[in-house]
């Protein structure tokens, strides 16, 4: 009776590895929140791009020099993002750093490795 059993124990157990393995694979790819002096020192690197995902009236109060604007509330903004190059390093901000979170929550989930958030957004931009 056991050895019927055997062939249960043995799907299940790959299964199980299988869905372990997979949840790791995920998890190990995320996103870093960054501080305003380390945002500074990496939005020069090779390959960085710096994507600030606020409304159009936000960034007319100003923006960091460089940055491409991609409103994160804009109905095409998933169809911009899956443009862009999965192999850059991504600078992300918002206001205070909650949009650019949920952004680089969404970019991670489809496939981009190198996201930074700045912590407290433009908030913090403007106190440094």
């Amino acid at each position: 009776m056991t050895f019927k059993l055997l062939p249960f124990f043995a799907a299940f157990s790959i299964a199980l590895f299988s869905f372990t393995a997979s949840a790791n694979a995920q998890s190990s790819a995320s996103y870093q929140d960054i501080n305003v002096a380390t945002f500074k020192k990496m939005m020069t690197a090779p390959n960085t791009v710096i994507l600030d995902v606020r409304t159009p009236a936000e960034v007319a109060q100003g923006k960091i020099n460089g940055a491409i604007a991609m409103d994160f509330y804009a109905k095409d903004f998933h169809q911009r993002i899956d443009k862009l190059d999965k192999s850059k390093t991504y600078l992300i901000v918002c206001r205070s750093g909650n949009r650019s979170g949920q952004a680089c929550r969404m970019m991670q989930q489809k496939g981009f490795g190198k996201l930074y958030n700045l912590q407290g957004g433009m908030n913090a931009w403007g106190q440094q």
